[in-house]
Protein backbone atom coordinates (compact mmCIF):
# COMPACT_ATOMS: atom_id res chain seq x y z
CA UNK A 1 0.00 0.00 0.00
CA UNK A 2 1.15 3.56 -0.73
CA UNK A 3 1.16 5.58 2.48
CA UNK A 4 0.88 9.30 1.88
CA UNK A 5 2.29 12.25 3.76
CA UNK A 6 -0.40 14.18 5.61
CA UNK A 7 0.10 17.57 4.01
CA UNK A 8 3.45 19.05 4.85
CA UNK A 9 3.69 17.15 8.15
CA UNK A 10 5.93 14.14 8.57
CA UNK A 11 2.92 11.92 9.32
CA UNK A 12 2.07 9.15 6.85
CA UNK A 13 -1.47 7.85 6.50
CA UNK A 14 -3.18 5.22 4.40
CA UNK A 15 -4.99 6.56 1.31
CA UNK A 16 -8.41 5.81 2.84
CA UNK A 17 -9.83 7.11 6.13
CA UNK A 18 -12.67 5.59 8.17
CA UNK A 19 -15.46 8.07 8.85
CA UNK A 20 -17.38 7.39 12.06
CA UNK A 21 -20.55 9.42 11.54
CA UNK A 22 -22.63 6.21 11.48
CA UNK A 23 -21.18 4.83 14.73
CA UNK A 24 -23.97 4.83 17.29
CA UNK A 25 -26.72 5.42 14.72
CA UNK A 26 -27.42 3.33 12.71
CA UNK A 27 -24.30 1.20 13.34
CA UNK A 28 -24.31 -0.37 16.81
CA UNK A 29 -21.34 -0.81 19.15
CA UNK A 30 -20.46 -4.34 18.13
CA UNK A 31 -20.46 -3.68 14.38
CA UNK A 32 -18.60 -0.39 14.84
CA UNK A 33 -15.87 -2.17 16.76
CA UNK A 34 -15.61 -4.87 14.10
CA UNK A 35 -15.20 -2.14 11.47
CA UNK A 36 -12.45 -0.44 13.49
CA UNK A 37 -10.56 -3.69 14.09
CA UNK A 38 -10.78 -4.77 10.45
CA UNK A 39 -9.73 -1.36 9.14
CA UNK A 40 -6.62 -1.35 11.33
CA UNK A 41 -5.83 -4.93 10.31
CA UNK A 42 -6.03 -3.83 6.65
CA UNK A 43 -3.53 -1.02 7.22
CA UNK A 44 -5.92 1.92 7.49
CA UNK A 45 -4.41 4.34 9.96
CA UNK A 46 -6.88 7.24 10.24
CA UNK A 47 -10.32 7.44 11.89
CA UNK A 48 -12.34 10.66 11.67
CA UNK A 49 -15.24 11.61 13.94
CA UNK A 50 -16.78 14.72 15.55
CA UNK A 51 -18.24 15.65 18.91
CA UNK A 52 -21.61 16.29 17.26
CA UNK A 53 -21.95 12.84 15.70
CA UNK A 54 -24.84 11.10 17.44
CA UNK A 55 -24.54 13.36 20.51
CA UNK A 56 -20.98 12.20 21.22
CA UNK A 57 -21.75 8.49 20.94
CA UNK A 58 -19.47 8.09 17.92
CA UNK A 59 -16.52 9.33 19.99
CA UNK A 60 -17.50 7.10 22.91
CA UNK A 61 -17.61 4.00 20.70
CA UNK A 62 -14.19 4.77 19.23
CA UNK A 63 -12.81 5.32 22.73
CA UNK A 64 -14.19 1.98 23.92
CA UNK A 65 -12.95 0.19 20.80
CA UNK A 66 -9.37 1.49 21.08
CA UNK A 67 -9.28 0.85 24.82
CA UNK A 68 -10.45 -2.72 24.21
CA UNK A 69 -8.08 -3.56 21.36
CA UNK A 70 -5.10 -1.62 22.73
CA UNK A 71 -4.31 -0.12 19.32
CA UNK A 72 -4.64 3.60 20.03
CA UNK A 73 -1.05 4.26 18.95
CA UNK A 74 -1.73 2.68 15.54
CA UNK A 75 -4.44 5.24 14.77
CA UNK A 76 -4.18 8.84 13.58
CA UNK A 77 -7.29 9.96 15.45
CA UNK A 78 -9.23 12.98 14.21
CA UNK A 79 -12.24 14.73 15.64
CA UNK A 80 -13.95 18.09 15.25
CA UNK A 81 -15.60 20.86 17.24
CA UNK A 82 -18.02 23.66 16.33
CA UNK A 83 -21.58 22.35 16.18
CA UNK A 84 -23.92 22.53 19.21
CA UNK A 85 -23.15 20.12 22.04
CA UNK A 86 -25.74 21.48 24.46
CA UNK A 87 -28.57 24.00 24.85
CA UNK A 88 -26.49 26.94 26.05
CA UNK A 89 -25.47 29.92 23.89
CA UNK A 90 -21.80 29.04 24.34
CA UNK A 91 -22.19 25.34 23.59
CA UNK A 92 -21.31 25.94 19.94
CA UNK A 93 -19.09 27.95 17.62
CA UNK A 94 -15.36 28.62 17.41
CA UNK A 95 -14.78 30.73 20.52
CA UNK A 96 -11.99 29.95 22.97
CA UNK A 97 -14.62 29.18 25.61
CA UNK A 98 -16.40 26.57 23.52
CA UNK A 99 -13.43 24.96 21.76
CA UNK A 100 -11.37 24.30 24.90
CA UNK A 101 -14.41 22.81 26.62
CA UNK A 102 -15.31 20.79 23.54
CA UNK A 103 -11.79 19.44 23.11
CA UNK A 104 -11.58 18.34 26.75
CA UNK A 105 -14.97 16.64 26.47
CA UNK A 106 -13.81 14.84 23.30
CA UNK A 107 -10.67 13.64 25.08
CA UNK A 108 -12.81 12.10 27.82
CA UNK A 109 -15.18 10.40 25.38
CA UNK A 110 -12.30 9.09 23.26
CA UNK A 111 -10.45 7.84 26.37
CA UNK A 112 -7.19 9.34 25.20
CA UNK A 113 -4.75 11.96 26.42
CA UNK A 114 -4.35 13.56 23.00
CA UNK A 115 -6.15 14.08 19.71
CA UNK A 116 -3.95 13.71 16.65
CA UNK A 117 -5.98 16.07 14.44
CA UNK A 118 -8.44 18.55 15.92
CA UNK A 119 -10.54 20.26 13.26
CA UNK A 120 -12.84 23.28 13.13
CA UNK A 121 -16.01 21.72 11.75
CA UNK A 122 -17.34 24.88 10.06
CA UNK A 123 -16.41 28.57 9.87
CA UNK A 124 -17.84 30.88 12.52
CA UNK A 125 -18.45 34.38 11.13
CA UNK A 126 -19.02 35.72 14.66
CA UNK A 127 -15.62 34.74 16.07
CA UNK A 128 -12.35 36.33 14.90
CA UNK A 129 -10.00 33.73 13.45
CA UNK A 130 -7.29 35.05 15.82
CA UNK A 131 -9.32 33.88 18.82
CA UNK A 132 -9.90 30.45 17.32
CA UNK A 133 -6.26 29.92 16.35
CA UNK A 134 -4.97 31.18 19.71
CA UNK A 135 -7.18 28.65 21.51
CA UNK A 136 -6.06 25.83 19.22
CA UNK A 137 -2.42 26.84 19.71
CA UNK A 138 -2.84 26.57 23.48
CA UNK A 139 -4.30 23.08 23.06
CA UNK A 140 -1.29 22.09 20.95
CA UNK A 141 1.18 23.53 23.45
CA UNK A 142 -0.58 21.71 26.28
CA UNK A 143 -0.10 18.41 24.42
CA UNK A 144 -3.83 17.78 24.10
CA UNK A 145 -3.73 18.18 20.31
CA UNK A 146 -0.98 17.25 17.86
CA UNK A 147 -2.20 19.00 14.68
CA UNK A 148 -5.09 21.28 13.72
CA UNK A 149 -7.23 21.49 10.60
CA UNK A 150 -10.55 22.73 9.27
CA UNK A 151 -13.59 21.33 7.50
CA UNK A 152 -15.84 22.74 4.78
CA UNK A 153 -14.19 26.16 4.76
CA UNK A 154 -14.03 28.44 1.72
CA UNK A 155 -10.61 28.94 0.20
CA UNK A 156 -10.33 32.54 1.42
CA UNK A 157 -10.92 31.51 5.05
CA UNK A 158 -8.27 28.80 4.82
CA UNK A 159 -5.83 31.33 3.38
CA UNK A 160 -6.73 33.88 6.05
CA UNK A 161 -6.03 31.33 8.78
CA UNK A 162 -2.69 30.38 7.25
CA UNK A 163 -1.57 34.00 7.08
CA UNK A 164 -2.71 34.80 10.64
CA UNK A 165 -0.79 31.77 11.89
CA UNK A 166 2.32 32.88 10.02
CA UNK A 167 2.08 36.47 11.29
CA UNK A 168 1.35 35.64 14.93
CA UNK A 169 3.24 32.37 15.37
CA UNK A 170 0.10 30.33 15.98
CA UNK A 171 -0.35 26.66 15.16
CA UNK A 172 -1.10 26.26 11.45
CA UNK A 173 -3.84 24.29 9.76
CA UNK A 174 -2.39 21.15 8.19
CA UNK A 175 -5.59 19.92 6.50
CA UNK A 176 -8.98 20.79 5.09
CA UNK A 177 -11.95 18.40 4.95
CA UNK A 178 -14.34 19.39 2.13
CA UNK A 179 -17.22 17.59 0.42
CA UNK A 180 -15.90 16.11 -2.82
CA UNK A 181 -17.19 13.53 -5.26
CA UNK A 182 -17.85 13.19 -8.98
CA UNK A 183 -21.25 14.91 -8.60
CA UNK A 184 -19.80 18.03 -6.94
CA UNK A 185 -16.32 19.00 -8.14
CA UNK A 186 -16.37 22.70 -7.27
CA UNK A 187 -13.42 22.54 -4.85
CA UNK A 188 -11.20 21.95 -7.90
CA UNK A 189 -11.60 25.61 -8.85
CA UNK A 190 -9.96 27.27 -5.82
CA UNK A 191 -9.73 25.15 -2.68
CA UNK A 192 -7.76 22.22 -4.06
CA UNK A 193 -5.14 24.42 -5.80
CA UNK A 194 -4.78 26.50 -2.63
CA UNK A 195 -4.20 23.45 -0.47
CA UNK A 196 -1.70 22.02 -2.96
CA UNK A 197 0.20 25.32 -3.06
CA UNK A 198 0.40 25.63 0.73
CA UNK A 199 0.86 21.98 1.67
CA UNK A 200 -2.49 21.17 3.29
CA UNK A 201 -3.79 17.61 3.27
CA UNK A 202 -7.22 17.13 1.68
CA UNK A 203 -9.45 14.51 3.34
CA UNK A 204 -12.76 14.70 1.47
CA UNK A 205 -16.11 13.64 2.88
CA UNK A 206 -19.01 12.16 0.89
CA UNK A 207 -16.89 10.41 -1.78
CA UNK A 208 -19.86 8.12 -2.54
CA UNK A 209 -22.17 11.11 -2.92
CA UNK A 210 -24.30 9.73 -0.08
CA UNK A 211 -24.71 6.42 -1.89
CA UNK A 212 -25.83 7.87 -5.23
CA UNK A 213 -22.52 6.89 -6.85
CA UNK A 214 -22.66 3.47 -5.14
CA UNK A 215 -25.78 2.61 -7.14
CA UNK A 216 -28.13 2.70 -4.15
CA UNK A 217 -30.69 4.99 -5.82
CA UNK A 218 -32.54 4.15 -9.00
CA UNK A 219 -35.66 6.31 -8.60
CA UNK A 220 -36.01 9.67 -6.84
CA UNK A 221 -39.46 8.65 -5.60
CA UNK A 222 -38.32 5.38 -3.98
CA UNK A 223 -35.18 5.87 -1.84
CA UNK A 224 -33.85 2.82 0.04
CA UNK A 225 -35.61 2.45 3.41
CA UNK A 226 -32.30 2.47 5.31
CA UNK A 227 -30.91 5.52 3.48
CA UNK A 228 -30.18 8.88 5.08
CA UNK A 229 -32.87 10.38 2.89
CA UNK A 230 -35.45 8.27 4.74
CA UNK A 231 -33.85 8.14 8.19
CA UNK A 232 -32.68 11.75 8.45
CA UNK A 233 -34.22 13.75 5.61
CA UNK A 234 -33.46 17.48 5.53
CA UNK A 235 -30.02 18.30 4.17
CA UNK A 236 -29.49 14.65 3.24
CA UNK A 237 -32.63 14.55 1.11
CA UNK A 238 -31.53 17.71 -0.70
CA UNK A 239 -28.41 15.92 -1.94
CA UNK A 240 -30.33 13.22 -3.80
CA UNK A 241 -31.77 14.58 -7.04
CA UNK A 242 -33.10 13.19 -10.29
CA UNK A 243 -30.09 14.56 -12.17
CA UNK A 244 -27.68 13.03 -9.67
CA UNK A 245 -29.37 9.63 -9.93
CA UNK A 246 -29.17 9.85 -13.73
CA UNK A 247 -25.42 10.43 -13.58
CA UNK A 248 -25.16 7.75 -10.91
CA UNK A 249 -26.72 5.16 -13.22
CA UNK A 250 -24.27 5.99 -16.01
CA UNK A 251 -21.41 5.90 -13.51
CA UNK A 252 -22.48 2.48 -12.19
CA UNK A 253 -22.52 1.10 -15.72
CA UNK A 254 -19.04 2.50 -16.33
CA UNK A 255 -17.73 0.86 -13.16
CA UNK A 256 -19.09 -2.53 -14.08
CA UNK A 257 -17.62 -2.28 -17.58
CA UNK A 258 -14.22 -2.00 -15.91
CA UNK A 259 -14.77 -4.85 -13.45
CA UNK A 260 -15.38 -2.63 -10.43
CA UNK A 261 -18.35 -2.07 -8.18
CA UNK A 262 -19.77 1.48 -8.32
CA UNK A 263 -18.65 2.09 -4.73
CA UNK A 264 -15.09 1.03 -5.54
CA UNK A 265 -14.87 3.34 -8.55
CA UNK A 266 -16.40 6.28 -6.67
CA UNK A 267 -13.81 6.03 -3.90
CA UNK A 268 -10.96 5.26 -6.30
CA UNK A 269 -11.80 8.36 -8.34
CA UNK A 270 -11.57 10.62 -5.27
CA UNK A 271 -8.49 8.86 -3.87
CA UNK A 272 -6.51 9.41 -7.06
CA UNK A 273 -7.52 13.01 -7.78
CA UNK A 274 -4.57 15.46 -7.62
CA UNK A 275 -4.08 16.90 -4.15
CA UNK A 276 -6.24 14.37 -2.30
CA UNK A 277 -4.66 12.63 0.69
CA UNK A 278 -7.39 10.20 1.75
CA UNK A 279 -11.15 10.18 1.18
CA UNK A 280 -13.27 9.61 4.28
CA UNK A 281 -15.43 6.52 3.86
CA UNK A 282 -18.38 6.43 6.26
CA UNK A 283 -19.19 2.74 6.12
CA UNK A 284 -22.28 1.43 7.95
CA UNK A 285 -21.40 -2.26 7.93
CA UNK A 286 -18.37 -4.52 7.89
CA UNK A 287 -19.50 -5.80 4.49
CA UNK A 288 -19.29 -2.28 3.07
CA UNK A 289 -15.76 -1.95 4.42
CA UNK A 290 -14.73 -5.26 2.87
CA UNK A 291 -16.05 -4.09 -0.50
CA UNK A 292 -13.89 -0.96 -0.56
CA UNK A 293 -10.66 -2.33 0.96
CA UNK A 294 -9.30 -3.43 -2.46
CA UNK A 295 -9.23 0.25 -3.45
CA UNK A 296 -6.21 0.65 -1.19
CA UNK A 297 -4.13 -1.17 -3.83
CA UNK A 298 -5.81 0.23 -6.98
CA UNK A 299 -4.82 3.07 -9.31
CA UNK A 300 -7.13 5.10 -11.55
CA UNK A 301 -6.26 4.69 -15.24
CA UNK A 302 -6.12 7.66 -17.62
CA UNK A 303 -8.94 6.20 -19.74
CA UNK A 304 -11.22 5.73 -16.74
CA UNK A 305 -10.43 9.22 -15.47
CA UNK A 306 -11.39 10.67 -18.86
CA UNK A 307 -14.63 8.69 -18.89
CA UNK A 308 -15.54 10.10 -15.48
CA UNK A 309 -14.71 13.63 -16.66
CA UNK A 310 -17.12 13.13 -19.54
CA UNK A 311 -19.93 12.50 -17.05
CA UNK A 312 -19.24 15.59 -14.92
CA UNK A 313 -16.55 17.97 -16.22
CA UNK A 314 -13.76 19.22 -13.92
CA UNK A 315 -14.74 22.05 -11.61
CA UNK A 316 -18.48 21.62 -12.17
CA UNK A 317 -21.37 20.09 -10.21
CA UNK A 318 -24.74 18.47 -10.80
CA UNK A 319 -25.65 18.13 -7.10
CA UNK A 320 -25.02 20.52 -4.19
CA UNK A 321 -22.92 18.91 -1.46
CA UNK A 322 -22.09 22.32 0.02
CA UNK A 323 -25.66 22.72 1.24
CA UNK A 324 -24.47 22.91 4.85
CA UNK A 325 -22.02 25.70 3.98
CA UNK A 326 -23.70 29.08 4.28
CA UNK A 327 -20.81 30.73 2.46
CA UNK A 328 -21.47 28.81 -0.78
CA UNK A 329 -23.84 31.08 -2.70
CA UNK A 330 -23.96 29.03 -5.90
CA UNK A 331 -26.75 26.49 -5.70
CA UNK A 332 -27.42 23.66 -8.12
CA UNK A 333 -30.88 23.74 -9.70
Amino acid sequence: MEYRFFGRTGVRVAPLCIGAMNFGNPTDDAESMRIIDRAIDAGITMIDTADSYNHGESERIIGRALARNGRRDQVFLATKGHFPTGPGPNDRGNSRLHLIRACEDSLRRLQTDHIDLYQIHRPDPNTPVEETLAALTDLVRQGKVRYIGCSTHPAWRVMEAIMVSELKGYARYVSEQPPYNLLDRRIENELLPLCQAHGLAIIPWAPLAQGVLAGRYTDITAPPPDSRVVLRGGIYAERVTARGIEVGRAFAALAREHGLTPAQLAILWVKDQPGVTAPIVGVRTLAQLEEILPVLEMALSADLRAACDALVPPGSAVVDFHNTAGWMKMRIA
